[in-house]
C-alpha cells in the first residue's frame, strides 16, 4: 500500500534508493510558474494546495542519469535476440504460472469484465515488474521533475506527467515525496504513468483505494487500459495477438512492417504474398512484423490485439515479448 500524506511514518515501508542525486529545488525553475498556473486554472488547486506543490518541488532531486536511461532504454539499443532473453525465460514463465494460480480470481474477473485473456495480463506484469517484484526504486517526484524540467527532447511530455502526478497525489491523498517507480515515473505493479493512473486505473478489489501496488488493482487496471486506452486499438475478446507468417515473391519489398498501427487488411497482405499460418478473415486489420535474428529474419502477422498491447508501450520488441510470454503462460503447466 502506498504511503498517503498523513504524517504517519509509513514512508519507512519504502526502500531507500541508492541512486546518486543532488537537491535541485525545482520550485524556482523558470517553468515552475506555468505548472502552478495550470494546476490552479485547469485542476482547481487552492493556494494551500499550491504551497504544498511548491514545498514538494523544493525537495526534488535532479537525477540526470535518468535522462540517459530514457534515451538509451533496452527497446532502443538491444537486438531482438538479446531483448527476448530478458523477458521470455524459464524463470519468468514459472513465476508467471505461479502468479496466475495465485491470482486466478482477479484474472478471471478481469477477463469476464474486459475480455482480456489472463495470460496477457500476467505477461504484461511479467515484462513490466516481474509480477510486482520490481516496481522501481526512484522517487517519482525526482524522476518526473528531472525529465520534465531538464529532458532535452521530451520535456513537454514529462512536464505534463509531472502536472498529472500532482493532481493524482491530491486526489488520492498521496504524499508526493513518497511514491517510487521507474526512471520515467511509471508506478506500481502495472507501471502506469500518472495520466494513465488517473484515467484508467481502477479499484478492482473494492477496498476504497485505487492502488497499483496491489495485484488485484493492477490486474483490473491493465485490462481496463487495453480495453479503453485507444478506441482504434481496443482489445478484441477471443482474438489472438499474432500468427507466424512467411513471405512469397516480392512481399518483402512492397509491404511496410513494424508499424505502430495496423497498416493493412489481412486480404491485402495475402495479395502481396504474405502467408498466414492460420486461416483468418480477410477484412481483419493487420500488419507485418519482421524480427531480425541471427539465423535470418522472422515474420509475423500482427492482429488488432497485438496493437492493443503496443498502446501500452509503442515498441515492437515490447509487444512481441508480451505476446510470446503470454503464449508460454497459456500452455498447461508441466507436471510437478
Amino acid at each position: 500500500m502506498l504511503a498517503r500524506r498523513s504524517g504517519s511514518g509509513l514512508s519507512v515501508l519504502l526502500l531507500f534508493s541508492a541512486i546518486a542525486c543532488a537537491r535541485a529545488d525545482y520550485s524556482g525553475n523558470v517553468r515552475a510558474p506555468l505548472l502552478y498556473a495550470n494546476l490552479r486554472q485547469s485542476y482547481g488547486f487552492s493556494e494551500t494546495e499550491l504551497a504544498t506543490v511548491k514545498s514538494d518541488l523544493e525537495q526534488a532531486n535532479t537525477l540526470p542519469q535518468l535522462i540517459n536511461a530514457e534515451q538509451n532504454n533496452k527497446e532502443k539499443t538491444l537486438s531482438w535476440d538479446d531483448y527476448v532473453r530478458i523477458h521470455v525465460t524459464p524463470a519468468n514463465i514459472t513465476a508467471g504460472q505461479r502468479f496466475m494460480h495465485d491470482q486466478q480470481l482477479w484474472l478471471s474477473r478481469a477477463e469476464m469484465t474486459y475480455g482480456v485473456a489472463p495470460s496477457v495480463i500476467a505477461a504484461l506484469l511479467g515484462v513490466e515488474t516481474k509480477y510486482g517484484a520490481f516496481t522501481g526504486r526512484v522517487r517519482v517526484l525526482d524522476a518526473l521533475a528531472t525529465q520534465g524540467f531538464d529532458h532535452p527532447t521530451r520535456s513537454a511530455f514529462f512536464f505534463d506527467e509531472l502536472t498529472q502526478f500532482f493532481v493524482l497525489c491530491r486526489d488520492q491523498s498521496f504524499d508526493a515525496t513518497q511514491p517510487r517507480g521507474s526512471y520515467a515515473g511509471a508506478m506500481g505493479e502495472a507501471q502506469f504513468m500518472p495520466s494513465n493512473y488517473r484515467r484508467l486505473a481502477v479499484d478492482f478489489d473494492g477496498d476504497g483505494h485505487t492502488d497499483l501496488w496491489s495485484a488485484a488493482d493492477a490486474i483490473g487496471s491493465i485490462a481496463n487500459y487495453l480495453a479503453h486506452y485507444d478506441a482504434s486499438r481496443s482489445w478484441q475478446r477471443g482474438q489472438p495477438l499474432m500468427v507466424p507468417a512467411t513471405l512469397e515473391g516480392n512481399a518483402a519489398a512492397s509491404i511496410e512492417r513494424n508499424t505502430k498501427f495496423p497498416a493493412y487488411k489481412l486480404a491485402q497482405l495475402r495479395a502481396a504474398g504474405v502467408r498466414s499460418a492460420l486461416a483468418l478473415p480477410g477484412d481483419l486489420p493487420a500488419g507485418l512484423i519482421q524480427l531480425d535474428r541471427a539465423e535470418g529474419p522472422q515474420y509475423w502477422i500482427a492482429l488488432p490485439n497485438f496493437y492493443s498491447v503496443m498502446s501500452y508501450n509503442p515498441r515492437v520488441f515490447y509487444a512481441m515479448s508480451v505476446a510470446q510470454l503470454a503464449q508460454a503462460l497459456s500452455q498447461p503447466e508441466a507436471p510437478q
